[in-house]
């Protein structure tokens, strides 16, 4: 397959998301908005990944190629496109169908469990998930599911964790791709944001146990390897 993703920041990359890519012997392509790289053709690519960032949705007077940037994605999604948001990547797709994004009630960084939303018989994307997993976040807003979409999970200080839509959208508020070396690095470029507040943990807490890394690595994984099946 041909993959392409959208990347916001220098610093918020595919993760473990490439290693998967380049042992399965896809071809790899990227879109970096802040080196000014152009959009693909939608001809171009069969799967496109909308990675995180900073900054919001609405922040369109900043950054003005966000507004290019979601009418790609509703388009690739309307041409029957693979797509997998990540983070700011869930919320652009939400944007882009027409669904709310805005402040959550709390900003959400480091290690917290969700819980699982729907049934496996609901979508067969779910069935990688167990009921309950403990995952990466940073995040600060939110979004409401999209028009069609199956929530996927929630969490204690986020109702809404995840979407997906005819088995080949999916929108992850959480991050399964990070490493303990890009969640460094986020923790470098971001760490104004380690504020202490409830659900914030710092950055020692974040590093503590490199263990759970793999786990949602390997989660991760197994996401990928049920999109690639049942889009093949």
């Amino acid at each position: 397959m041909r993959i392409h993703h959208l990347q916001h920041v220098p610093f918020e990359g595919l993760g473990t998301m490439e290693s998967f890519f380049l042992q399965k012997g896809h071809q790899l392509s990227s879109t970096h908005f802040y080196l000014g790289n152009p959009l693909p053709s939608i001809a171009e690519f069969d799967w496109l990944i909308v990675m995180g960032g900073p900054m919001g949705v609405y922040d369109e007077i900043e950054f003005p190629w966000l507004k290019e940037e979601k009418s790609f994605i509703r388009e690739s999604i309307e041409s029957g496109k693979i797509v997998l948001g990540i983070c700011l990547g869930a919320q652009l797709i939400a944007d882009a169908l027409g669904a709310r994004v805005f402040k959550n009630q709390y900003r959400e960084i480091g290690w917290f469990p969700i819980d699982r939303q729907i049934d496996v018989k609901e979508s067969a994307m779910v069935d990688v998930f167990p009921d309950t997993l403990e995952v990466f976040h940073w995040h600060g807003d939110t979004f409401e599911t999209p028009k069609g979409a199956k929530l996927l999970a929630s969490s204690e200080a986020c109702r809404n964790q995840g979407f997906v839509i005819d088995n080949r959208v999916v929108g992850l508020q959480f991050h399964l791709e990070t490493t303990s070396a890009s969640a460094a690095a986020l923790i470098e470029n971001c760490h104004g944001e380690l504020d202490g507040s409830k659900y914030v943990q710092s950055a020692a807490e974040i590093q503590s146990d490199k263990s759970r890394f793999l786990r949602i690595n390997g989660m991760m994984y197994l996401l990928l390897a049920k999109l690639e099946k049942q889009n093949s």
